[in-house]
């Protein structure tokens, strides 16, 4: 028994004094990413943060995607909002007038013109319309459970937006237009499912409980910040406490911090150890190496959890597009590619499926002959629903599915930018915007935009959650930094549980025998 409660010391000492330090700001940003849109007003100036978060040649996801308006007039609309620039991408002027403050506020998924006119926006937080008069936007009041706005789209005096989970229909009236929320039906061969990578997305928040579970897991992330500070405190204070005693000094504040800080370490841990555990575990998921074992598993949504819902579109719609040459409205989903017509608004599956990235679809655009353009962190592809074939527009071949597993392409699309004249640019998450029909490099990003553009606290929170900010320092070392740290964290509250029942129950067997009527 001595000799199993070394090793559990040996287990739970080291290893958790190493982790500490990284726990407490797993559990600060945790919290911070928990609750997006209310710290959404808050930025973190990229000047002060690695070079690799500054913006280069609209990298780091900058632009999504643009919008021509007139013969000189063109919106540009990303991760920095909306700009209005002239026909060579040379002047730009904001056009975020009423949009809340704050980057995320300003995350647009896409902007869209009407048949009348009318402009229209999707962001992260809501749907909008650009009201002249104001000559700002103005939000719609929508109350949904996902706020986050993904497509537009309109036929004739129709318009369509799409949120993560229903789709909206109105007369487009600009900012009257009043929307009616349809939950599309439930395509032929439907299962319930939904993916792994999800479900340990929600495990990992909390949300899977919704509201009430978010708190939980934050209360979750104070006990971790707790017992990281408590367990250095009883690390390093015995050794300090003895230096005191040797010189002779007062050591009663010390040693009673000492002692209350052992106390509740060992009671909340022994609390929480196995909301601890799942928590940790779930997290490992949620990144490579270990995500590519579960990006294409789908799996039952536990029963009475968030994502145990009756819609069954519930957080996977991503775009839409009208196809004029078909007359049907194209639907990417978090399963695949859908399309429907406005009569039944039933959506049917594609036999033949472009490949998009699990992280989601970001270029979603009418090609030529029946084609599309389709964009993700996949690639760049023409894809034709009529033939099993898929072009890889960004390398000029055919497209072959990878064998590494990775669920990467050479190229991570974050959007692509059309100019007059059908010149068109692929942007790319770090390399930024490439020609690719023409050699015409795109103009540079302007000083107004890069003094402009900060990223959110939930951005920064992100990359710091995952060990991305490290990657300029440890390489491609920073990947095992998730999935190496989860489990050192098992390790410590396994082996800290075991410890302290280990001496817990010792103790309570002499104390027994102590007791004992018999001798």
């Amino acid at each position: 028994m001595v000799k199993d409660r070394g090793v559990y010391k040996t287990l739970h000492r080291w290893p958790g004094l190493i982790i500490s330090f990284i726990l407490l700001y797993y559990a600060v940003t945790g919290i911070f990413m928990n609750h997006r849109e209310l710290f959404s007003g808050i930025d973190v100036d990229r000047n002060l943060l690695p070079e690799a978060y500054s913006y280069r040649n609209w990298n780091n996801a900058a632009v999504k995607g643009n919008l021509i308006i007139s013969s000189d007039s063109i919106l540009v609309f990303g991760n920095i909002g909306v700009w209005l620039t002239d026909s060579s991408f040379m002047q730009y002027s904001s056009f975020n007038m009423g949009f809340p403050g704050g980057s995320d506020n300003r995350k647009i998924f896409d902007v869209h013109r009407s048949s009348d006119g009318e402009l229209y926006a999707a962001s992260l937080f809501g749907l909008y319309s650009f009201n002249p008069e104001l000559n700002a936007w103005n939000k719609f009041n929508i109350d949904e459970d996902i706020p986050r706005f993904t497509g537009i789209e309109s036929i004739e005096d129709s318009i369509y937006a799409i949120n993560r989970s229903h789709l909206f229909k109105g007369k487009s009236e600009g900012v009257k237009t009043t929307f009616t929320r349809y939950e599309l039906p439930a395509p032929d061969g439907y299962s319930k499912k939904v993916t792994l990578f999800e479900t340990m997305w929600q495990i990992h928040s909390g949300e899977i409980f919704g509201l009430p579970g978010k708190l939980f897991v934050d209360i979750l992330g104070l006990i971790t910040a707790f017992l990281s500070v408590t367990g250095i405190i009883y690390f390093f204070f015995p050794t300090w406490i003895k230096r005191r005693f040797g010189k002779k000094k007062s050591s009663k504040p010390i040693v009673k911090l000492n002692k209350w800080s052992l106390k509740w370490h060992n009671k909340v841990g022994a609390w929480t150890f196995v909301f601890l555990i799942i928590l940790f575990f779930a997290g490992i998921f949620l990144r490579p190496p270990l995500l590519i074992a579960i990006a294409k598993a789908n799996v039952s949504p536990l029963k009475y959890s968030h994502l145990d819902q009756p819609n069954p579109w519930y957080d996977k719609l991503r775009a839409i597009l009208y196809d004029s040459e078909r007359n049907l409205i194209l639907l990417s989903t978090s399963d695949g590619m859908f399309y429907f017509n406005e009569s039944d608004l039933k959506p049917k599956w594609f036999e033949h499926q472009p490949p998009i990235s699990v992280m989601g679809i970001n270029t979603l655009e009418p090609y030529r002959d029946g084609a599309f353009l389709i964009g993700s962190f996949s690639g760049l592809f023409l894809w034709h629903p009529s033939y099993p074939e898929v072009f890889d527009y960004a390398r000029g071949t055919v497209y072959r599915e990878s064998t590494s597993g990775r669920p990467i392409g050479d190229f991570k699309v974050t959007g692509t930018v059309t100019g007059f004249g059908g010149n068109k640019f692929l942007v790319d998450y770090e390399k930024g915007a490439i020609p690719l029909n023409n050699e015409i490099p795109f103009p540079e990003m302007p000083v107004n935009i890069l003094n402009d553009s900060k990223m959110s606290l939930w951005n920064f929170s992100l990359e710091i959650h995952t060990g991305r900010i490290f990657e300029g320092l440890l390489g491609s070392f920073y990947l095992l930094l998730v999935p190496l740290i989860g489990l050192a964290g098992i390790t410590v509250v396994i082996s800290g549980y075991l410890l302290w029942w280990k001496k817990y129950r010792t103790k309570r067997i002499q104390i027994t025998k102590e007791n004992s009527i018999y001798p």
